[in-house]
């Protein structure tokens, strides 16, 4: 996970830059961001289900070979459209494989030191996105951005080799096969995990809608560099690895329900942050409250999983995340025509969903369930 990300964080973060080079219009992009959301739904529960039959190292080395597939055809695409092939096999590793990891955590540890695994599985999965997007601007910013960018999917790819390698050394327990269908997984889901499922759903549209605009908003609005941008996301991300290790021991003590909120209302409050911003300084405030919508991640990863049966537990997270990201699919669509009225629009009602999705969450989940 730690390699894949290493490079593909090297170039993900300018994939809009790229798209408008090869000459997508801002609607294209908005697309692009749809696609990446419909991708991200359908293959969440196909993972967990191969995950779940397969056993984990199988299934892990099947979606991370697909993704290498993916990044040859980014790296020889010679106009937009197909990048959207390219997301089609790049998304086997991030959406199929999710489920997988959450499963492996939710196999290896117990309850109370989950949010403490997915704090630790969400610093390795961050700590690339604060290395390699500086490295990726500044390759950018050096050999102009379709050079810098194909450059680093050749990096890319020599690390996901590396990782396919190390996948083979992994020995991890196969699960016995059943013969639950997708409506007996659904069935199994705890009340309170639905009232999260929904409130997760309220959040993520939020974030669909305006995050995939950041970057053009950042340099075509704002005026900052493509390598200043690198920063910015480093700096985010940064952020989020500092509160990790902190906020998962507090939530082991006091409850997940007070972090789950925090996160979900800097959810709320980054797209705002980042439209009334005045210069690369208020940016840098902005990134900070982007960063800490990490602060309660681990927690709600951790109820997730507390909440699956262990028999069901990747096919439970696969159907979760297949509901949510199906459910969000349209935002970045929505966000594209929003942007033609004016770049501001899309960033103001991204984070008026963001309020609601927090509230439902404050009031529809008891913290006897969040803990």
């Amino acid at each position: 996970m730690f390699l894949a990300g290493l490079g593909e964080e090297l170039w993900k973060k300018f994939l809009p830059k790229y798209l408008e080079s090869l000459g997508a219009t801002v609607a294209a992009v908005g697309l692009f961001g749809t696609a990446e959301d419909f991708f991200d739904a359908i293959y969440q529960y196909p993972g967990g289900w191969l995950a779940d039959h397969w056993g984990r190292r199988r299934a892990f080395l099947t979606f991370l070979t697909a993704a290498i597939v993916g990044y040859v055809i980014y790296l020889s695409s010679p106009t937009w459209p197909y990048l959207f092939l390219g997301l089609a096999f790049v998304m086997s590793w991030q959406a199929m494989g999710s489920p997988a990891i959450f499963a492996t955590i939710g196999d290896a540890l117990p309850k109370e030191r989950r949010a403490m695994g997915f704090t630790i599985q969400s610093m390795l999965k961050r700590i690339p996105m604060v290395i390699s997007p500086l490295i990726g601007g500044a390759m950018i910013g050096a050999l102009g951005l379709q050079r810098g960018i194909r450059t680093g999917l050749v990096v890319t790819l020599a690390l996901a080799g590396l990782a396919v390698a190390l996948l083979f050394s992994l020995r991890l327990p196969v699960a016995p096969r059943d013969t639950v269908k997708m409506s007996g997984v659904w069935s199994s889901f705890h009340p309170t995990l639905k009232r999260l499922l929904v409130s997760d759903i309220v959040i993520r549209t939020c974030e669909g809608m305006a995050d995939i605009f950041v970057v053009l908003y950042v340099t075509n609005v704002s005026g900052i560099t493509i390598p200043r941008y690198g920063i910015l996301v480093a700096i985010q991300l940064a952020t989020a690895i500092l509160i990790y290790l902190p906020s998962a021991k507090v939530a082991d003590r006091v409850g997940r329900k007070p972090f789950v909120i925090a996160t979900f209302f800097c959810f709320a409050l980054f797209p705002v942050a980042v439209i009334l911003s005045r210069g690369f300084s208020g940016l840098i405030f902005a990134f900070v409250i982007g960063g800490l919508r990490e602060i309660g991640e681990p927690s709600r990863k951790a109820m997730i999983v507390d909440f699956a049966e262990r028999q069901l537990r990747a096919r439970t997270v696969g159907l979760y995340y297949l509901v949510r990201s199906l459910s969000i699919t349209p935002a970045s669509a929505i966000g594209g025509l929003l942007w033609k009225m004016r770049p501001e629009v899309p960033f103001v009602a991204a984070g008026i969903i963001g309020l609601v999705g927090t509230l439902l969450f404050a009031v529809s989940v008891e913290e006897q369930h969040a803990g």
